[in-house]
């Protein structure tokens, strides 16, 4: 999972409007974006079907829901750093292995591009990347400390 930004912080005012209007347009369609993000997720790994024990629908409002409060937290990165970390150690019982991440992340640019269509530009490919890595290293970060 390499990448320059494993921290918020390096996220410049544009990149963050940049997010924010994208996710508006993938909020507006979000039980559409949720149901792709995990149809990719278990085209790519179907190994992963049986760590959802839920209800489908109710992960994917879990997943728009973790979106939304990632981007409204960037402004105050320490309170997102601290939420992640928390999440990332939650999943820690749920069985996510670090390799899952990248997955994951896959699933989320594939749902991107689907929801966002032209919108979903280099720009705006790159700045979630960016943003995903963050939320992936930082959840792993939290993962590590209820492993070791």
């Amino acid at each position: 999972m390499g990448g320059p930004c494993h921290d918020a912080r390096v996220l410049d005012p544009e990149q963050k409007h940049r997010l924010r209007k994208s996710f508006a347009i993938v909020e507006r369609q979000s039980h559409v974006a949720a149901l792709v993000f995990y149809q990719r997720l278990f085209e790519i790994n179907p190994m992963l079907r049986p760590l959802f024990k839920t209800d489908i629908e109710l992960q994917a409002a879990k997943l728009m829901d973790m979106l939304a409060s990632a981007l409204s937290l960037l402004e105050k990165p320490d309170e997102l750093i601290e939420t992640l970390e928390e999440l990332g150690a939650r999943h820690v019982g749920y069985g996510v292995r670090t390799e899952h991440y990248d997955t994951v992340g896959e699933a989320l640019l594939a749902m991107l591009a689907t929801v966002l269509g032209k919108d979903f530009t280099a720009e705006t490919r790159k700045v979630w990347t960016e943003l995903y890595q963050f939320i992936a290293v930082t959840m792993l970060r939290g993962a590590g400390r209820v492993v070791s």
